[in-house]
């Protein structure tokens, strides 16, 4: 008997699955509406004749803005998906389609899928970021450089370990 119950507060994992999902949606919703407004000022660029300074650092900002919460909604996604088959069961419709890119069978692999995308929002945030950076010096473009070096060597390494 103490086995069993022992056994069933493994459903206590739900809450992290809803509100992982639930978060995935929101994040998604609000990404979809940052893209809305900049199509809206692009509307008002080209036939408003609204010119504000710095217009195209910063839409591409605002784009890049929404493509990591995009991809923190995909980290909420897997990692919902994840807990679900690792702890309650495995997803039937997923075991019928090819595409397995939500299949998880151990936490390792959940770990190193998650870990991937959030290699990838930090990418993505380092960009945006580089955006709206001024430069002052030869030696800040040789930091920055640097720092684009790192990523690069960085990012080539995550890809070897995970072939």
């Amino acid at each position: 008997m103490f086995e069993r119950g022992l056994w069933a507060t493994r459903l206590i994992t739900l809450l992290a699955v809803v509100f992982g999902i639930f978060g995935a949606t929101v994040l998604f919703l609000i990404a979809s509406a940052d893209i809305l407004h900049v199509m809206n000022l692009t509307y008002q660029y080209f036939f408003a004749s609204y010119h504000p300074e710095d217009f195209h650092a910063d839409i591409v900002a605002e784009i890049i803005g929404a493509i990591d919460l995009y991809l923190i909604g995909v980290v909420l996604l897997i990692f919902g998906f994840g807990i679900y088959e690792l702890f309650i069961s495995e997803i039937d419709p997923a075991k019928e389609e090819e595409n397995k890119i939500l299949h998880i069978t151990t936490l390792d692999q959940l770990k190193d899928k998650i870990a991937k995308v959030i290699v990838m929002v930090l990418v993505v945030s380092f960009f945006q970021r580089v955006l709206h950076t001024n430069y002052n010096g030869a030696i800040e473009m040789l930091y920055f450089a640097a720092s684009i070096m790192g990523l690069a060597i960085g990012l080539y390494f995550l890809n070897k370990v995970g072939k």
